[in-house]
């Protein structure tokens, strides 16, 4: 198990509608318990919960160990048969009776693998070592290194310290799996063995997230985008890591060549940091042609609006929303952090992070294509993601490697 520029990308690759077989590598079904802190909406926690489910379909034992209750997305595992088992951590420094509380519960559980997800939960995982025989811990890397520049001093001291504890930790469990290849460079950089991290990328529903032109043009009106208007958008939560600045920036420039533009920012984050930017927006002289739209719980309709769909960031993973709006053959623009222009593939529309100009031109590019072209461009996004970043090879992938972890001898 390897990481690095040898990955193969052909491996497990899934197509449209494929179904989820009941079935294990070895014949073996394994007992896998996640541990998260919260399952509230998010990237992460999405891709937490699709995998388990998939994982369960499959005949594997899957429980979901929780530090805080009334996560948003908590009934949704219930309602695939995921078993949810809250842990009820009282807050930050609750971690004595925190950690013996975690122990008991794995004792009772008797996973194969405990796979945290995220740095505290990672952290804390390896606490459980130790409670059932043969356990095998696993770290899920879910981030690659942020740019702590955009963030206020207490943010980036309270980073630094998670960052040592992690580094001082980066040895000792099992497998590590990241998310992106700029996560699993990132996490060797901090002393994690490369001979136990592997890189399976995130998974896209690309049934739920599929071409669909008659949502997109219902929520195109909710949002006052008139017929022959061309719509760019970002995608993405108020914070500073997705800097907003540079897709404003790149908006009032087009804004300013053409009248047929309108712009949309959907997520939401922040409150400081969205107000600034949209007092930017009023800067700018955009505030007419730009809609915050917040949170949507539609995202394949969101999708569909629209004609562009931009990614800013500064740092990056593995981005979902890039993948999200591939799958519903959306050309996007983004820039080259993490994973976004190897997720992407079309290197003629990824621009230097912090550039504004470099973003409007490429965005440009993509208005000013010709139909016929702009539909092969539409199919080839959409034909990436099926080929390579379907939920059904992410779990494919999983499987795989936590099967050979375990071993297929029973204890």
């Amino acid at each position: 198990m390897t990481i690095g520029g040898g990955y193969d990308l052909a491996v497990a690759a899934s197509h449209p509608g494929e179904s989820m077989p009941h079935r294990t590598p070895t014949g073996r079904a394994l007992r896998i318990a996640f541990l998260v802190s919260r399952l509230d909406r998010g990237g992460t926690e999405r891709q937490l919960i699709v995998l388990a489910r998939g994982l369960r379909e499959r005949g594997h034992s899957v429980v979901v160990l929780v530090f805080y209750p009334g996560g948003a997305l908590e009934g949704e595992l219930c309602d695939a048969g995921v078993r949810v088992r809250v842990l009820h951590k009282r807050g930050r420094w609750d971690l004595a009776r925190f950690l013996l509380d975690l122990r008991r519960v794995v004792r009772e559980e008797r996973p194969d693998v405990l796979n945290g997800y995220l740095d505290v939960p990672n952290a804390l995982a390896l606490a459980a070592r130790g409670t059932v025989r043969g356990l095998k811990v696993v770290w899920g890397l879910r981030a690659s290194k942020v740019d702590m520049r955009c963030y206020e001093p207490s943010e980036r001291r309270t980073t630094a310290l998670v960052s040592l504890a992690l580094r001082a930790l980066a040895g000792f469990p099992d497998l590590l799996i990241a998310n992106s290849r700029a996560g699993a460079e990132h996490a060797a950089s901090m002393g994690a063995p490369r001979r136990r991290t592997v890189v399976i990328p995130n998974g896209i529903d690309i049934l739920r997230l599929a071409p669909d032109r008659d949502a997109g043009r219902r929520l195109r009106r909710q949002w006052g985008v008139a017929r022959g208007e061309r719509l760019v958008g970002l995608v993405a939560r108020l914070d500073p890591v997705k800097d907003h600045r540079t897709f404003l920036e790149a908006a009032a420039r087009l804004a300013a060549e053409r009248d047929d533009v309108r712009f949309v920012c959907v997520g939401d984050g922040d409150p400081a940091y969205g107000r600034e930017m949209q007092e930017l927006t009023r800067v700018l002289g955009v505030g007419d042609r730009l809609h915050w739209a917040g949170v949507q719980l539609d995202m394949r309709a969101v999708y569909n609006a629209l004609d562009v769909a931009c990614s800013s960031s500064t740092s990056e993973g593995f981005p979902n929303v890039v993948g999200e709006a591939m799958a519903c053959g959306v050309p996007c623009v983004v820039t080259d952090v993490g994973d976004s222009g190897w997720l992407l593939g079309q290197p003629a529309f990824t621009v230097a992070p912090r550039d504004p100009v470099a973003m409007a031109n490429r965005v440009r590019a993509v208005l000013d294509r010709d139909p016929v072209s702009l539909e092969r461009l539409r199919t080839d996004v959409r034909q990436r993601v099926t080929a390579n970043f379907s939920v059904t090879t992410l779990i494919d992938r999983t499987e795989r490697v936590m099967t050979e972890l375990v071993g297929s001898v029973a204890r």
